[in-house]
């Protein structure tokens, strides 16, 4: 029962978060040139789906790009889909194309940039020195680092030629009105996709520090780069800019506060821990577990029964060679730290409908689920050091695979405590 009741508030949750409703809410002026619609996220082609069906004037030549199997028809722009988390060619030649899509309008002409969470792979374009070979190294580096997505998205914005403002530059005196999908705690703009059109206020210096504190094995070509003062992004000051407008339209916090609705119209009363919560899954677990014991075992610092919901963006620092996600990873921490508590349910997910790299969003996870593992001959505690989530609740059927959502505003925790 209450399995159902997750899946209901991970619907509602998403459902707020879709681009039909947000887009046309957030349309700019109409230009007296060209309107060019640009994009990249895993849910920039229902962005550009939503942006045709609500647009009003002409549409030229125009192009997203959405991760593999994310694609929307659309009839007057252009959908590629291409690899996410790590760059693939169809991504490299898609932001070629781009670059050259506003290339050379005019001051009366409008870019309309569509962003979403996961652009910052989909949109690979090595700076100056750098080989695609290296920003695709770069890439496999932050993601096993366990890094949080700022510092990630900070350092790809030193390492690019389209990142941290500099497509909105190449379009140029052209308008630029950004929507953006945020995947980000906090929804720092210039943090989302590594804001192809905002740029960001920290700089190289902040970027070199953050390589040195994870310690990043870069690329040779990389850290040279990140070395010196070669390819300045924009600073978010630029006169260039001057007349670009940006929109945040749909985000965690507006997630989590429809699945809190949801749960109030159930009679259950929700409670929002944080829709910017970071650091290490299997961290952020422990103390998400802590707290629904204390509900579950002393009726403090909730009432039951009680919906407890986060979001964000935890990390996995990559450790085994296993199977997960950070989603996966969160829950089967959770498990192990609840193990024959009665009354706590659970659903991780991430809200785009895939969890890292595998088929799954997330998995549920109870008090029961450590002790059905081991009657699997599974030992879940050797299964989180080889970050083998998936395969630890798969074996028990507790796999969570709703399939591409169409949006993307990171991850969605909520458990159910009685």
């Amino acid at each position: 029962m209450d399995r159902d009741l997750l899946q209901t508030y991970f619907d509602a949750a998403v459902m707020a978060a879709q681009p039909d409703r947000a887009v046309a809410q957030h349309l700019p002026e109409r230009p007296k040139g060209r309107t060019i619609v640009v994009g990249a996220g895993k849910a920039s082609a229902q962005m550009a789906r939503a942006f045709e069906l609500a647009w009003d004037g002409p549409i030229d030549d125009s192009l997203v790009v959405t991760r593999y199997g994310y694609g929307t028809p659309c009839e007057r722009i252009e959908v590629v889909e291409a690899a996410h988390p790590v760059p693939d060619i169809a991504g490299f030649r898609a932001a070629q194309r781009m670059l050259e899509k506003v290339s050379g309008l005019g001051p009366d002409d409008l870019v309309v940039a569509l962003i979403s969470g996961g652009g910052s792979a989909l949109l690979p374009q090595p700076a100056p020195g750098l080989s695609f070979e290296d920003e695709q190294a770069v890439n496999e580096v932050l993601l096993a680092s366990g890094a949080p997505i700022s510092v990630m998205n900070l350092i790809r914005n030193q390492l690019s030629a389209i990142k941290g403002g500099r497509l909105a530059t190449a379009a140029a005196p052209a308008r630029v009105a950004t929507l953006i999908v945020s995947d980000i705690p906090g929804d720092d703009p210039a943090l989302v996709a590594s804001g192809p059109t905002v740029p960001m206020a920290a700089g190289r210096g902040e970027a070199r520090r953050a390589a040195e504190l994870y310690r990043l094995d870069l690329p040779k070509a990389a850290a040279e780069l990140l070395a010196s003062d070669l390819n300045p992004p924009p600073a978010p000051d630029d006169a260039r800019l001057a007349r670009n407008s940006v929109s945040v339209i749909a985000s965690a916090a507006l997630s989590l506060d429809a699945a809190a609705a949801r749960a109030k119209a159930d009679g259950l009363v929700a409670h929002i821990l944080s829709d910017a919560i970071e650091g290490e899954a299997r961290d952020v677990a422990q103390v998400h577990a802590a707290l629904a014991r204390e509900v579950a075992v002393r009726n403090r610092p909730f009432h039951k029964p009680a919906l407890i919901l986060s979001g964000g963006e935890t990390t996995v620092t990559i450790r085994g060679n296993g199977k997960g996600g950070r989603n996966s990873e969160f829950l089967l921490a959770f498990a192990l730290a609840i193990d024959g508590v009665e009354g706590i349910t659970a659903l991780a997910a991430d809200t785009d409908g895939i969890d890292g790299m595998g088929d799954n969003a997330g998995a549920f996870a109870d008090g029961s689920s450590a002790a059905r593992m081991r009657a699997k001959g599974l030992d879940p505690r050797a299964m989180l050091a080889n970050n083998d989530a998936y395969t630890a609740f798969a074996a028990i059927g507790d796999i969570f695979a709703p399939g591409p959502t169409g949006t993307n505003v990171n991850d969605f925790r909520a458990i159910v405590v009685r």
